[in-house]
């Protein structure tokens, strides 16, 4: 029962913490549909939402991140710790008990995009809107994509992805 519960939130954590990112994110995507733009906004739009939505959306979340995400959960399912239960969230996404070179990347990763989070707060209008517009794309495609692989981890036959832990 417990690693059932610590399984859900770990999901329902992950889903929380993306869930206000695109809160947040929103407002500043959706200014642009009353500002008027000249080719180069319409350009870097249509190039920030193609390379956010295949690069983070497709490539990063879904084929990558989503799959691990519910991989992990199931394995906190079968393997529950208090701690692991407690902060099933940051289990989840593989920043502890995960092997080195899982640890490493979620680590850098992370850095990297509060780094970027940081430099986009910078930007004015139109653009930080037209990066963000990405950024919305690519992070409701991953949330949807993590509810996917969820079901299918814990209601499907043959899910078969590593949780990169040290025993697995």
């Amino acid at each position: 029962m417990s690693g059932r519960i610590g399984a859900i939130w770990g999901i329902l954590g992950l889903s929380l913490l993306f869930g206000s990112a695109l809160y947040r994110l929103y407002p500043y995507a959706q200014e642009l549909c009353g500002m008027d733009f000249g080719w180069i906004h319409w350009l870097a739009l249509a190039a920030s939402l193609v390379f956010m939505g295949y690069a983070e959306g497709y490539k990063g979340f879904h084929l990558k991140f989503s799959p691990r995400v519910a991989a992990r959960a199931l394995y906190l399912k079968q393997n529950p710790t208090f701690f692991r239960i407690l902060f099933a969230p940051l289990f989840c996404m593989g920043f502890f008990h995960a092997t080195r070179k899982r640890k490493m990347v979620s680590y850098c990763l992370t850095l990297m995009i509060v780094g970027l989070i940081v430099w986009v707060r910078t930007l004015t209008q139109p653009w930080r809107g037209i990066v963000d517009a990405g950024v919305v794309l690519g992070l409701g495609w991953g949330l949807i994509s993590v509810w996917i692989f969820a079901i299918q981890a814990f209601f499907g036959k043959g899910f078969n992805v590593s949780p990169e832990t040290p025993d697995a």
